[in-house]
């Protein structure tokens, strides 16, 4: 079954792609849920100029965009978490954890839009993220990970 996506769909796509599924996906959940439409002729015809009109716009975001990840890929970023025995954290790093430091040096950061390796951290130490600021532009930072000195 083709559909084109109406809003971003984790791990299946962009808005305005067009995207084939199983059908009951499809039917069951992504076109009652408002998240696609039926990919027919004519759907396919005012998505492509849709696309075309959009094109030069979507080059200026495009740019921002990598001017932000150049930005942000520069900031050093130290999160503070509280350690039990050996490196091991109490508790864990998750992409929440990195969007608040994000805010706390004055970035605004989506969460969703931060991939982690493994999703969550455990131990202290340096580790590289992603984060997808447009389709097109995903940029790796680095980040590490220190005991938190407060008690």
């Amino acid at each position: 079954m083709e559909l084109i996506l109406k809003e971003d769909v984790l791990n299946l796509g962009f808005k305005d792609d067009l995207v084939k599924v199983k059908p009951g996906y499809g039917r069951n959940y992504l076109i009652p849920q408002g998240k696609a439409v039926l990919a027919t002729v004519s759907a396919k015809k005012v998505l492509a100029e849709n696309l075309k009109q959009r094109a030069f716009k979507e080059e200026k975001v495009i740019n921002e965009a990598k001017a932000l990840g150049e930005k942000l890929a520069a900031v050093e970023m130290k999160i503070s978490s509280k350690v039990g025995t050996g490196d091991k954290l109490f508790g864990s790093v998750t992409a929440a954890d990195v969007e608040a430091a994000f805010a706390a040096q004055g970035h605004t950061v989506e969460r969703k839009c931060i991939s982690l390796p493994g999703r969550i951290i455990k131990r202290l130490g340096k580790y590289e993220a992603s984060l997808r600021l447009h389709r097109e532009v995903v940029i790796q930072f680095p980040f590490e990970i220190v005991p938190d000195k407060s008690k």
